[in-house]
């Protein structure tokens, strides 16, 4: 029996606990609670690696009493009852582990301890190693010669050995030690005044529980804290201690339908497997499974048409190499009514992006690849580059030929650096999956793919290799290049054709995609083509200063500490705070020290001189890193100027993001943040244009709401914030200060953002009582925003999502969590999201209407940049009264509210003197 495989007991009710608490809480795309199922299944296979060959069972807890509560009827009385979004995990849980053809065991009237205590002596009986996986100490006592335990999460074993060097004392005794010390989770009692060193140095003296109570007074003696009064506490509580052992006693006498040797490993459903997967979208897990077995691509592709996922398509991708093949395309090209794009090129950025090649797709499976540039050696004989683009000219060009492509701003840009202006754009599957669900993270093409169509997709690194030796495109040999670059527009079409009918039965996200998504895609293009000139002499001079100013913080740090230390450093810098400093911890790490973070620093620095310090080091030094080191780097040598990209599908909200560089974190407020808009500068003969939106979060509340005294403010064109400190703080307008004055801007914006009482207390440096006091004035002035906040709530607790003015929709899924601080997270961005929604919302419509209004050609003026809520533009010094008014009008027309939008547009030199 001893060259048999260990039998191997997974105690899952143990690690469903664990995993819960473990990881963070994932959901679907659908609000689907999931970590917990991840984290099972997770560490079952690495259980399985770690035990190859060997018989795999996974014991669950099942539903109901068990003899421990007719015995104690207190028994786990007071365990909280199982989360809200940890029971709907359970059920995937057993299904994934049937499908990995692992026995699941679920007793009635027994625990899962039980079950796997039974199986383990009846293994042992027969000589045969087992291994029990648990995260459990009471499962200690079923330690000996040939029953080990092993804890996945940690790595960790525990043989006889393992239990007498951590306890003390052998497994044997391990019912004695918890009868004696209880267990708080299970509300086994133990006796009272005994805890963990007490039980350990009553058992490691004298014995289990017979022998300390047949030689009571002999505890006395023992020497631990408490000693000499123990024997009476004993003596009381020794039916209690006597229960308790019966208690934490595993049963190992169970009956059972199934014995040791009747457990054997069993073959996994693959097809099963893909769909629960899917189902949990587990994209690795699913990769994994159709990479390691195609053969049951059949049989996988019946249970995906059960999950509703389309049939697979039989690919057919062309190489155009010829001219004959070029222009039998270029037919099917002029008859398709939807034409699917994508370019290959150089380089992600594609304004330093060369055209490698363009990929067409007119139907399901039928693609083909046209390669201009590949240049490798050997590289075979490609079609001219010039006639390919002059023949495809007139149809990208065209508006009338439908297009489709995966963030086609980028192709846009790369064609038009080849003189073609793609025109056409209809569908971009990127968009139409960010329009149905914002808060999905990720839609790019390979995800989108796994998750829609069951699909797993050539990946780049797959063809071009990973890191410093990666290749670029047209360094790929054209076998391989070739069927990659098809699929990409053979997966964009069959995407498209999955996500559009969807979008299309929801008429709000139809028109957000059609009528403001899609018309976004060339403007934002034309907006990166454009550019923004900065000066970088400016920025090295500031890069310089901020240098020196860097140096001083260093020196000011060290004579605060009383020595040098790597201000980068969370180790040092914690023992020269919280250790030598001894200044207050008011946050810990998840590993138990005191935290570093900058919010911790924040407080700790409006009353002690070195976290002010180090903040301010902080701070310069990012900004000079993010910007006045890298900006000169990014200046285009082709242009001259700094391209940003932005993205659309990003953010939950609807708001456009940006990077390399990313200008919506440059601060507003700072003077180290002024400096860097001066560098930001006009050419010869322009001027820069800054048109921003005033407090539009705050009109946009004043029109959701509805409330009486906010719409009277801005109707009448009052300072909002004075308006607000008069009425909260019971004044005439004259009277408010500006310190009342910036309570109240802290209130409008801190409602709008959820902010409670606590938070309110933090900003303003006020008790807690008095902050809830400023918001409770403010509710009985403007009850009409404290009835759209709970009519708000509502509604996202019934629906799941709250939605925009225009219709874009924001979903929840932690909305109805059973988890008090998720639940309140989502009730927050519940009431902000179709704020900062409908703002986004509100500039994208100005920007469509500017760009179309500045195509006239008698209007030489641009937009440069889109930050927050602002239009930045370049504009001719003879046109900058009918440019700032034009400007003006459309941005206050972009949306019909309430109360007015009001625009203000400000000129100058640089970004900074305009703003």
């Amino acid at each position: 029996m001893s060259e048999q495989r260990p039998l191997v007991l997974v105690d899952g009710s143990s690690y469903l606990y664990r995993a819960y608490h473990a990881l963070p809480p994932l959901t679907t795309s659908q609000g689907q609670p999931t970590g917990a199922v991840r984290g099972v299944i997770s560490m079952l296979r690495r259980l399985l690696k770690d035990y190859p060959d060997s018989p795999v069972a996974v014991v669950f807890d099942a539903k109901g009493k068990t003899f421990r509560d007719d015995l104690y009827a207190e028994y786990k009385a007071q365990r909280p009852p199982m989360p809200d979004d940890m029971r709907p995990q359970v059920q995937p849980i057993h299904d994934i582990v049937e499908a990995m053809g692992l026995p699941l065991l679920v007793v009635e009237g027994v625990e899962a301890d039980d079950v796997i205590g039974t199986l383990a002596r009846q293994a042992t009986e027969q000589g045969r190693d087992v291994v029990v996986s648990t995260g459990d100490k009471d499962m200690a006592q079923l330690v000996n010669q040939h029953v080990t335990l092993v804890n996945t999460m940690t790595g960790t074993a525990l043989d006889v050995a393992g239990v007498t060097e951590k306890y003390g004392f052998g497994p044997e005794l391990m019912i004695d030690y918890l009868a004696l010390m209880g267990d708080k989770v299970d509300n086994i009692p133990g006796v009272p005044g005994v805890g963990e060193k007490t039980a350990q140095a009553l058992i490691q003296g004298l014995g289990g529980l017979d022998a300390i109570y047949a030689d009571l007074e002999a505890v006395r003696e023992l020497g631990f804290r408490g000693a000499k009064k123990m024997p009476e506490k004993l003596e009381e509580h020794k039916a209690l201690a006597f229960l308790s052992h019966e208690l934490a006693t595993i049963k190992t006498d169970v009956e059972l339908d199934v014995t040791p040797e009747q457990i054997v490993p069993g073959e996994p459903d693959s097809a099963r497997l893909q769909v629960l997967f899917r189902e949990m979208e587990f994209k690795s897990w699913v990769a994994e499974l159709a990479d390691a077995a195609p053969a049951e691509a059949e049989v996988v592709a019946e249970e995906a048409a059960v999950a509703a996922v389309p049939a697979a398509v039989e690919a057919n991708y062309d190489t155009v190499t010829t001219e004959a093949a070029f222009d039998d395309w270029l037919k099917r090209l002029e008859k398709a009514d939807l034409i699917a794009l994508d370019t290959e090129t150089t380089s992600l950025q594609a304004m330093a992006a060369d055209l490698v090649g363009i990929s067409v797709a007119v139907a399901p499976g039928e693609a083909a690849y046209i390669p201009l540039g590949h240049d490798y050696m050997g590289a075979p004989e490609q079609l001219s580059k010039e006639k390919v683009l002059a023949a495809l000219k007139p149809l990208l060009e065209d508006p009338q030929k439908p297009k489709v492509g995966q963030n086609l701003k980028y192709d846009r840009n790369v064609l038009r650096g080849c003189g073609i202006e793609l025109k056409g754009i209809a569908f971009d599957t990127m968009l139409e999956s960010y329009v149905l669900n914002p808060t999905v993270s990720r839609h790019n093409m390979d995800d989108l793919a796994l998750r829609h169509l069951d699909y797993t997709t050539t990946h780049y690194q797959d063809i071009a290799g990973k890191g410093a030796k990666q290749l670029t495109f047209n360094q790929i040999s054209l076998e391989v290049a070739a069927p990659y670059a098809a699929e990409d527009a053979d997966i964009t079409l069959r995407l498209h054709r999955h996500l559009w009918p969807e979008l299309e039965q929801v008429e709000p996200l139809r028109h957000v995609f059609q009528d403001l998504e899609m018309p976004l895609v060339p403007v934002l293009a034309d907006i990166e083509r454009n550019g923004a000139l900065v000066d970088a002499k400016r920025l090295g001079e500031h890069s310089r200063q901020l240098g020196d100013r860097l140096t001083e913080l260093e020196r000011e740090a060290y004579e605060i500490a009383g020595r040098e230390f790597n201000l980068g450093s969370t180790k040092q810098l914690g023992e020269i705070l919280f250790d030598e400093q001894q200044l207050p911890v008011l946050k810990k790490t998840p590993k138990g020290k005191p935290s570093t973070a900058e919010e911790v620093l924040q407080e700790l620095a409006l009353d002690y001189p070195l976290p002010k310090v180090l903040m301010e080091y902080r701070g310069l030094s990012k900004l000079k890193s993010t910007y006045t080191d890298k900006l000169p780097q990014m200046i285009n040598p082709r242009t001259g100027r700094i391209h940003t990209s932005y993205h659309q599908a990003v953010t939950a909200t609807g708001r456009l993001s940006s990077s390399d560089p990313n200008l919506q974190n440059i601060p507003i407020r700072t003077e180290e943040g002024r400096k860097i808009r001066q560098a930001f500068v006009a050419p010869e003969g322009y001027k820069v244009v800054a048109a921003d939106y005033s407090q539009i979060e705050l009109r946009i509340m004043a029109h959701l709401s509805e409330d009486k005294g906010l719409l009277k403010a801005f109707d009448e064109g009052l300072d909002v914030h004075k308006a607000t400190a008069a009425e909260v703080f019971g004044v005439d307008l004259e009277q408010v200060t500006g310190d009342m004055r910036r309570s109240a801007k802290a209130i409008n914006f801190g409602l709008i953002y959820g902010m409670s009482a606590f938070g309110l207390a933090k900003q303003l440096h006020l008790g807690r009582k008095e902050a809830q006091e400023y918001i409770d004035r403010y509710f009985e002035r403007y009850p009409g925003v404290k009835k759209y906040m709970d009519d708000t709530r509502a509604l996202a607790h019934d629906k799941g999502y709250v939605q925009t003015l225009m219709g874009r929709r924001l979903y929840l899924p932690e909305i109805n969590a059973r988890n008090g601080a998720l639940r309140q997270a989502a009730e927050r961005t519940a009431i902000n999201a179709p704020m900062q929604g409908t703002a986004a919302d509100i500039i994208k419509t100005a920007m469509i209407d500017v760009h179309q209004w500045l195509q006239a050609p008698e209007r030489d003026a641009r937009i440069i940049m889109q930050v927050h809520d602002e239009l930045v533009l370049e504009v001719a010094e003879g046109q900058l009264d009918e440019i700032c008014k034009g400007v003006e009008s459309r941005m206050s027309a972009a949306a019909k509210l309430k109360v007015p939008l009001l625009v203000e547009a400000g000129v100058g030199d640089s970004w900074d003197e305009a703003h």
